[in-house]
């Protein structure tokens, strides 16, 4: 191989290497490009939220919501997802069991309405 040909193909692939790096860095800080990882972890929170928001909804669906909604004013912060658990507004339609996850973020939605 001619010389002048080696350092044209060396050039162009550092240029093409650069380009990549630089399509990378752009791609992940301004493009929206996001890992396998964080991308799990936005749709668990995005289902977390869905969940909770479901449980408020059966929670003030009752017909005695506002003696509950006493009642879980008179609950201490700790207990409140326990209060949820026992009541079954943390479980979904066609569940027999909820998550500890869901009725934590029921109770402080439950506990943002009534602020």
């Amino acid at each position: 191989m001619r010389p002048d040909v080696a350092a044209m193909l060396k050039r162009g692939f550092w240029t093409l290497l650069l380009g990549a790096v630089i399509a990378i860095v752009i791609g992940f800080a301004w493009g929206g490009w996001t890992t396998a990882g964080t991308s799990r972890q936005r749709t668990a929170d995005a289902v977390l939220a869905t969940r909770a928001a479901i449980c408020v909804a059966q929670f003030m669906n009752q017909s005695n919501h506002q003696e509950q909604l006493k009642a879980f004013k008179a609950t201490n912060s700790w207990e409140r997802a326990e209060f949820i658990a026992k009541g079954g507004w943390d479980r979904m339609p066609g569940e027999t069991e909820a998550h500890f996850a869901v009725s934590r973020a029921c109770a402080d939605g439950i506990d943002a309405l009534r602020e």
